[in-house]
């Protein structure tokens, strides 16, 4: 299949900490990949701010590298690697001062679309903010990038959207949820209202309820300074999985334009219940063979910090009152492995008998590693001996499917796109963004009241024990994580 891509816009890109972690591992190399396959036009322009004293010349061989490390197979490509790195420049900034904001106006252009890629820490998105207005790099047409976390609860992420709107307006500011831009999150929206067949049962009378696990092997490592004040619940929780959450369970917008997206995402939070606690598990891992503890690796021998959290929750509007919804994120469980299931109810009546068994299907969305859905299916098992049903998985992988030259491009690349296009369809409003946290803070409120302490659970597994209970109190089953 031949990829259909359509060139954006000329614009100048500004990534502030360009030297920094994210911008090697993803921004950069992302990049790239948008210049390989044509999307990026000639004229584009990306310019690096950092506080690191370096030229534009050591800039591109940080770039250089960063692409040979992370750019896979089309880092080959010298060639292409050259002519990328000429779009390049460089401009020590300091975020906090004044010095390098003339010298980076100079690299902009008039005329040309600016975008600004805050690659930073939040405690500089204000500063950085102020200073692209007061020394004239932004104006009405211009657009900001901001990274998680949006705040640490909500009264910082209120103040958060306060700061950024005494400089931009709500349309030029995109927050980006990097889960957002991989290609089978926007295929939910394709599956649910592209298809006939899956929306007349997308409600509480056909399904019996569904999982949302994203599921992780490594542990904190270096992060464990950011994480312990953090945990899975801030982490992962409250923005990753609430936005799957919001996408599988919104009602079909009027059309596919960014407020009418986002209108029904923030209205399926709005429907959320307060979680009870008995409806909550917290995790932490323990040491393993050869491998440290969380307490280890964050530091901190009395550590309450969960990295690992499995909950139960409903939804209060017509269409999902009755079904539940189980959220489940972990950090050293047995594989790496993001996926949606959705499990419908069984017939009303079996004309098979009791020796049939009970079946159902379930279509599984898998996020990664492998993209791609499954429906499981009853037919009936081969041979003679009367009618043995069997439960059999209509599998589809985009990479098989689609063929070859189908190769999607990444999350954060995609994403940065969207932004010089200036589509906002797949990024968080300030709203929902407060919305989560209005959620979300009420359950790590009463962890502390509580004094709450994660359960332990060994490295490799699927988690705490207590974790499977939550379930099997509902007469229900995780699907399950194993190597």
């Amino acid at each position: 299949m031949v990829s259909r891509v359509i060139p954006v816009d000329p614009f100048d890109l500004v990534i502030f900490g360009a030297t920094g972690d994210l911008a090697r591992r993803k921004i950069l190399p992302g990049l790239f990949d948008r210049f390989c396959d044509g999307q990026m036009p000639p004229e584009a322009r990306i310019i690096g701010a950092a506080r690191s004293d370096m030229t534009s010349e050591e800039f591109r061989t940080l770039v250089d590298e960063a692409i040979s490390e992370f750019g896979g197979a089309l880092a080959e490509d010298r060639a292409a690697v050259a002519r990328f790195l000429d779009a390049l420049s460089y401009e020590t900034v300091d975020a906090v001062g004044e010095d390098g904001w003339e010298a980076l106006r100079g690299h902009l252009r008039e005329g040309f679309v600016r975008a600004f890629y805050f690659s930073v820490g939040p405690s500089l998105f204000g500063d950085i903010a102020e200073r692209l207005r007061s020394f004239g790099l932004a104006d009405e047409n211009s657009r900001i990038v901001v990274e998680k976390p949006f705040g640490h609860d909500l009264a910082s992420a209120k103040k958060l959207n306060a700061t950024l709107a005494q400089h931009f307006d709500e349309t030029q500011i995109y927050r980006i949820d990097h889960y957002l831009g991989k290609e089978t999150v926007q295929n939910l929206m394709a599956v649910r209202f592209g298809n006939m067949l899956f929306e007349p049962l997308w409600n509480s009378q056909f399904i019996d309820h569904i999982q949302i696990t994203v599921a992780e092997t490594v542990g904190v490592g270096g992060r464990g300074g950011y994480y312990d004040k953090s945990g899975a619940m801030r982490d992962m929780i409250q923005n990753h999985l609430m936005q799957l959450l919001c996408l599988i369970a919104m009602e079909p917008p009027a059309k596919f334009d960014p407020d009418a997206v986002r209108d029904e995402k923030l209205k399926v939070i709005r429907a959320l219940d307060p979680v009870q606690h008995h409806h909550v598990v917290r995790g932490q891992y323990e040491a393993g063979e050869g491998e440290q503890s969380y307490r280890e690796d964050a530091g901190d021998p009395r550590s309450r910090t969960e990295s690992f959290v499995a909950l139960r929750l409903n939804i209060s509007n017509w269409r999902w009152a009755g079904t539940p919804i189980y959220l489940r994120t972990g950090k050293k469980l047995a594989v790496r492995e993001s996926e949606i299931v959705v499990v419908f109810k069984e017939t009303p009546h079996s004309i098979f008998g009791p020796d049939a068994g009970n079946h159902r299907n379930v279509l599984v969305i898998r996020l990664q590693p492998d993209e791609g859905m499954t429906l499981d299916v009853t037919i009936k098992e081969p041979g003679p001996g009367g009618m043995r049903l069997v439960d059999v998985p209509l599998d589809m992988s985009f990479a098989e499917a689609l063929g070859p030259g189908a190769q999607a491009p990444g999350a954060y690349e995609r994403l940065i796109m969207d932004v010089i296009r200036g589509n906002q369809t797949l990024f968080m409003r300030g709203d929902e963004v407060e919305a989560a946290w209005a959620w979300t803070d009420p359950i790590i409120e009463s962890w502390v009241a509580r004094h709450d302490v994660p359960k332990p659970y060994p490295p490799g597994s699927s988690g705490p024990g207590d974790a499977d209970l939550l379930m099997r109190r509902d007469k229900r089953e995780w699907r399950e994580i194993k190597a």
